[in-house]
């Protein structure tokens, strides 16, 4: 606190956004309606931008409380609101938005709380997991946590070219076929989008999310 006492009153105010942007990221309460559109922009841009774990005091101080993977979860969950799916991706009006997990499982239980009881355009979202050979064409949303090409192929062959958002962090996910890939630049968290992967995979990404992107890719 007494950090905050030394800044000025702009500081000040920045800091306590921030700190409420932060705070609506992990509790997974964004609502994308036309008031909230900008402070998930907002919040993106600051995540990232800004160090989440510094040696700077008042960076330390925002970001003791957050991790990458927290981010990414947040992100995950968030990207279903950005996406447009094909109508025959739901079996019906009421179908859940399925995000997956193959392969290792960096979340734990973390992306469980951050969708739990949560929804994504009208549609609630639901969590799962698949073992590598699995059929995965039942997920909307799939992070691959494989770490090698041979797994990466297989994951591939077996959506053929579904209408599955993919997402990894694997330094060649993008090349291999991957729709949006997580990068760590430093202590930041950003991300790519390969726009042909999601044409392929009859997807249409929101102008807003590809504007958040470090790079988009053809």
């Amino acid at each position: 606190m007494a950090i905050l006492k030394d800044m000025t009153t702009k500081g000040r105010y920045h800091v306590c956004k921030f700190a409420r942007a932060i705070s609506v990221v992990r509790s997974g309460r964004l609502s994308f309606r036309k008031e909230s559109v900008s402070m998930f922009l907002a919040v993106g841009i600051i995540i990232a931008s800004l160090p989440m774990l510094s040696t700077n005091p008042v960076n330390g101080l925002l970001a003791q409380s957050i991790s990458d993977t927290q981010v990414k979860a947040a992100f995950l969950y968030n990207f279903a609101k950005f996406v447009e799916w094909p109508a025959d991706a739901f079996p019906d009006s009421g179908a859940p938005i399925v995000i997956g997990v193959v392969g290792t499982d960096p979340f734990g239980g973390t992306l469980d709380k951050t969708t739990s009881g949560k929804t994504a355009n009208g549609r609630p979202v639901e969590v799962r997991r698949f073992k590598l050979g699995q059929d995965l064409r039942g997920c909307h949303i799939l992070f691959v946590g494989v770490s090698d090409r041979k797994q990466m192929a297989a994951v591939m062959l077996n959506l053929n070219q579904a209408s599955v958002l993919t997402v990894g962090d694997m330094d060649t996910f993008n090349q291999e076929g991957g729709i949006i890939q997580f990068l760590l630049e430093g202590d930041k968290v950003r991300f790519e989008i390969n726009t042909r992967a999601a044409t392929r995979a009859q997807l249409k990404i929101s102008s807003k999310l590809l504007s958040l992107a470090k790079s988009v890719k053809n």
